[in-house]
């Protein structure tokens, strides 16, 4: 039997990011970042106005301030995308936008509720000092910069950077592909017929979302039937959409669970009986296609729904993570008190839906939903962790302290 640990490694030790690909940046949403970014030019690269208002000369704004008269002739309006030519004459001012680069002689912007809102001219309610009101070149990107390092999340905030430097394309690591393939001849659609001796497929749909849940794309094939010739030609055209496959179901000793005869001729897919429950059931390695190339990772979880999903928590999600180019491979982990007690067995890592409740300043307690030694539905379904006891461990003792992955906050 083989440990959680060693089962882990093995999977982590097949896979890798996908490969790197340059793609428009409404593709680069979510994606980790496969080369550094720096900036080709300052931002800005000229003067411009923070405020809308009135580009001055400080200079001529001295004796500005609620008793005084003091206006200065408008010249000129500046937009946005005026030129950059423009020149301020001494003891004038232009009506400037947001946004738009000073006019030469400038070097403050006196903003529009500080005045009059002249058009021909303006009075000042108090004096400019320089630079106010004025974004400098470079005072948000210099040229030269690392500001995306290889290896951050893409969200909105790194692609408005990416766009205000120019960058309309990213390299990054493209998310994974997963193709979900639900094994079972005893298998019907939720919201279909269910004749004598079917089971609703949960697999799939539950397994769709935890992919996306995991920052990778999904695509459900639906039921593939027990059937050996059917089950390969079904793999085997998911081999060209896939980066990762995962199979549910068709694991048992019996002869029509077929999925082990099927995967074994297709590359160098291991089953193991794992150290742990639910879940003890695992086929995991590389398929190929006809042509021998393009290996693709595959994973066969068994059918029980709270099987297949403890197992891609443990194994499948930290590799579709790992494939996408994160660091952070693993669901976010605290201690707990159990609120109270209950068996695990022997030999075996045991991982129970629980409700963990608290904080970090002052501790958190964790409780079984339903019965640990019982895999339920109802029960994942209530859990927002995952408790985890250890191997040599018989039983959880009220007060005793345990590991638990966090599921959701």
């Amino acid at each position: 039997m083989r440990s959680v640990q060693d089962h882990l490694a093995a999977v982590l030790g097949s896979v890798g990011p996908v490969a790197p690909l340059d793609v428009v940046l409404a593709d680069a949403v979510g994606c980790i970042l496969a080369t550094d970014v720096t900036v080709e030019h300052d931002v800005p690269p000229a003067p411009v106005a923070a405020r809308d208002g009135y580009a001055v000369a400080s200079y001529d704004t001295a004796d500005a301030g609620p008793t005084s008269t003091r206006t200065l002739p408008v010249a000129h309006d500046v937009v946005v995308a005026a030129p950059s030519t423009l020149r301020l004459a001494p003891g004038q001012a232009v009506r400037i936008a947001s946004g738009a680069r000073l006019p030469q002689g400038a070097d403050a912007v006196v903003p529009v509720e500080e005045t009059d809102r002249g058009a021909a001219r303006v009075a000042l309610q108090r004096p400019a000092h320089p630079g106010q009101h004025v974004r400098l070149p470079g005072s948000d990107a210099r040229a030269g910069d690392l500001v995306l390092a290889e290896g951050i999340r893409l969200g909105a905030r790194q692609l408005a950077l990416a766009a205000t430097l120019g960058h309309g394309r990213l390299r990054v690591h493209p998310t994974p592909r997963v193709v979900i393939v639900s094994v079972g001849d005893e298998l019907v659609e939720p919201g279909s017929a269910r004749r004598e001796g079917a089971v609703y497929e949960a697999d799939g749909h539950a397994l769709e979302t935890a992919v996306r849940d995991a920052g990778a794309s999904a695509r459900r094939v639906g039921i593939v039937s027990d059937d050996r010739a059917t089950l390969r030609e079904a793999l085997e055209d998911q081999l060209v959409r896939a980066d990762l496959i995962l199979t549910t179901g068709g694991l048992s000793e019996y002869a029509h669970d077929t999925v082990k005869d099927v995967l074994a001729p297709l590359g160098t897919v291991r089953f193991d009986h794992v150290a742990m429950t639910p879940g003890h059931r695992h086929g995991f390695g590389t398929v190929t296609g006809l042509g021998g190339d393009g290996a693709v990772p595959i994973f066969a979880l068994q059918g029980h729904p709270v099987a297949a999903q403890v197992s891609f928590e443990v194994f499948v999600r930290p590799a579709l993570r790992a494939m996408a180019g994160h660091a952070d491979l693993f669901r976010p982990s605290v201690t707990a008190e159990a609120t109270e007690g209950w068996s695990s067995p022997p030999g075996l890592r045991q991982f129970v839906p629980a409700l963990v409740v608290g904080s970090p300043d002052e501790g958190y307690q964790v409780t079984p939903v339903g019965d640990p030694g019982t895999p339920s539905v109802t029960a994942l379904s209530r859990a927002n962790a995952l408790a985890v006891v250890g191997e040599q461990d018989l039983a959880v003792h009220p007060g005793q302290r345990v590991h638990c992955l966090v599921l959701e906050g």
